[in-house]
């Protein structure tokens, strides 16, 4: 059986933020809605709550962190973590969000009813979105793939890791144009799949692990 996951080398990743904007382009989404997004840190605390000790966009800090010459200045993107424990499965009223035999969580907009227990459950801050109102968009027509998921008022969306490219074979957006190369993609449990390669050997980090998520995003450091 098949375990989706995703190594990201941090060593290669230079907050370029391509890979958000092929994930926004392709999933065709609204202004305010973002599956992925690449965050500057200047200091090493990988747990510490996004927001505070990790600043949003691609524009860094005017001074990295630490003292010269040690000092700190690297690139975190973040999107969800495809937990193989997650926690918003756990606590989602109508069955909306939902895990898949691959390992991918997505959220079923037909059953979702904006409630926002999944945002609330969720270890990891700013992976899910509320379309809050009537999806707006920067442009007057439709981008991206034709089977981009669709966007509803008063319903939660995150990354799907590209489940539609997925059944047909191909990888998830947020990989195609990452200048790095920094994304390794494939089965977890397949020794011979890239992301297993790139995993072995390397130290990596996960984030949160003390949640008890047990997230499939791997950080190569």
């Amino acid at each position: 059986m098949t375990r989706y996951g995703m190594a990201i080398d941090l060593k290669r990743c230079v907050g370029c933020q391509a890979c958000a904007t092929a994930c926004k382009i392709a999933n065709n989404l609204p202004k305010d809605i973002v599956y992925n997004v690449v965050y500057t840190k200047t200091d090493r605390d990988w747990d510490a709550d996004f927001g505070t000790a990790v600043v949003r966009g691609a524009v860094a800090n005017d001074n990295a962190g630490g003292t010269f010459p040690n000092c700190v200045l690297e690139f975190l993107p973040v999107q969800c973590q495809h937990c193989e424990n997650p926690s918003c499965l756990r606590v989602c009223p109508t069955g909306a969000t939902q895990k898949r035999e691959d390992g991918i969580v997505w959220v079923d907009n037909e059953l979702c009813i904006g409630c926002a227990a999944c945002i609330m459950a969720c270890p990891y801050d700013g992976v899910r979105s509320m379309n809050e109102n009537e999806p707006e968009y920067y442009l007057d027509v439709t981008v991206g793939e034709h089977d981009a998921p669709v966007h509803e008022a008063g319903t939660v969306e995150k990354c799907t890791f590209c489940k539609n490219l997925v059944d047909r074979g191909e990888v998830p957006a947020c990989m195609q144009l990452c200048m790095g190369r920094a994304r390794f993609w494939g089965d977890l449990d397949d020794p011979e799949s890239a992301v297993s390669k790139a995993i072995e050997g390397r130290d990596y980090h996960k984030l949160r692990e003390s949640a008890g998520t047990d997230p499939n995003v791997y950080y190569l450091l």
